[in-house]
């Protein structure tokens, strides 16, 4: 079976809200993977609207069954969405898609209570495209003591031996994905068992409070390219108490955009917070490499994939704040043959393969669960 290869669908809406990365890729769900299409679908406005609203109503449990009618009306809006990619992407490749990986919007994450709420209807999808669906990724994962997240350092453990294969680089490879969160995956090794050679962790914001602070105060839904933060002055006095009043100590806690807030930088003009909340963004990140370059002095390549990437203002703040670690050096994963807009897409068609293979997507030294762990619910309803 390791060396069938399948077919799938990824299917990711990040916390950006703004709409679907969708990719078709093959793979044995092991050390095989070819990528054949990306496509991008935006959410129109309406939709965006709303999902934001509603995410910003839900703080906890009891929110999510105050709020149960409106989230079921946009749960079967968000299928009936993601059914129109798939019916599209499937009239543009004739062979068979044997799986589509439905990871739907995440709505409400709280590890420590065991939840992590994602939109989407597999049976329902699976009804409309007429497809095995695989979803609900995250909850065997949390059921195992998890966090739910990251999932993608499975995926990231393949990539890197290819671009250690192709481009020479050596190891430990790290990625960095700045979405609405930012995380990072290192692989130590080239080959070692993937539970002993694979770390992951979230490390911080990555977009959310970019964007929030940008919805918040203009008409804008995110500062393309940074540069509305490069227009700006950033306030050092605000950003040093902002660094001494939130540091994360412990990188053992999976992070949801709600654990974040912008008031620290209420009363500035939107340039100048934007400015702000971006190098405040970058120090985190900062941290996070710092943590896990672990006082190495070899040199390490890490790589970075996500919307924040195209963010230069962000991206030369972090260079900035590690300037003083010689060995560290930071690459956008483009440069590698990769579109880095599409990484965790391509990275639930590869997890929908692993699982229906019954093999791990989730591991101790990822998410924090006691054993590696097969995540996601087959359903074929059609």
């Amino acid at each position: 079976m390791k060396n069938k290869l399948y077919t799938a669908i990824g299917l990711m809406s990040g916390t950006s809200m703004d709409g679907v990365d969708a990719s078709l890729i093959r793979s044995n769900g092991n050390d095989q993977f070819t990528n054949v299409l990306d496509e991008y679908y935006d959410y129109d406005d309406d939709l965006y609207r709303r999902l934001i609203h509603l995410r910003n109503l839900i703080l906890n449990n009891d929110d999510l069954n105050k709020h149960s009618q409106k989230l079921n009306e946009l749960e079967k809006e968000i299928t009936l969405f993601h059914s129109k990619i798939v019916n599209e992407i499937t009239l543009k490749y004739n062979d068979e898609i044997d799986f589509v990986g439905f990871h739907g919007q995440t709505i409400f994450h709280d590890p420590e209570k065991k939840i992590s709420k994602q939109l989407g209807q597999g049976k329902l999808l699976s009804q409309l495209v007429n497809k095995k669906v695989i979803y609900d990724f995250r909850q065997e994962d949390l059921k195992n003591n998890g966090q739910g997240a990251p999932l993608t350092p499975i995926f990231h453990n393949l990539l890197s031996k290819n671009i250690n294969k192709k481009y020479q680089i050596e190891f430990p490879i790290c990625f960095i994905n700045i979405g609405g969160i930012s995380n990072i995956t290192k692989i130590i090794k080239k080959d070692e068992k993937v539970e002993e050679n694979l770390e992951a962790f979230d490390i911080g914001p990555g977009n959310c409070l970019i964007d929030d602070w940008i919805r918040k105060n203009s008409k804008k839904k995110f500062d393309e390219n940074g540069s509305i933060a490069k227009s700006g002055k950033i306030n050092q006095l605000i950003l040093k108490q902002s660094i001494e009043n939130f540091k994360i100590s412990l990188y053992e806690k999976s992070l949801d955009v709600k654990n974040f807030d912008i008031s620290f930088v209420q009363g500035l003009s939107l340039e100048d917070g934007c400015a702000t909340i971006t190098n405040f963004t970058a120090y985190l990140i900062a941290k996070g490499i710092e943590y896990s370059n672990n006082n190495n002095d070899k040199p390490i390549k890490y790589l970075v994939c996500g919307g924040g990437r195209k963010n230069s203002f962000l991206i030369q703040s972090i260079k900035d704040y590690i300037s003083n670690k010689k060995n560290i050096s930071l690459d956008l994963i483009d440069k590698y043959d990769f579109d880095g807009d599409y990484i965790e897409s391509q990275a639930f068609g590869y997890l929908a393969i692993r699982s229906f293979l019954n093999l791990p997507i989730s591991y101790p030294k990822t998410t924090g669960c006691v054993k590696p762990t097969v995540g996601g619910k087959l359903v074929k309803n059609f």
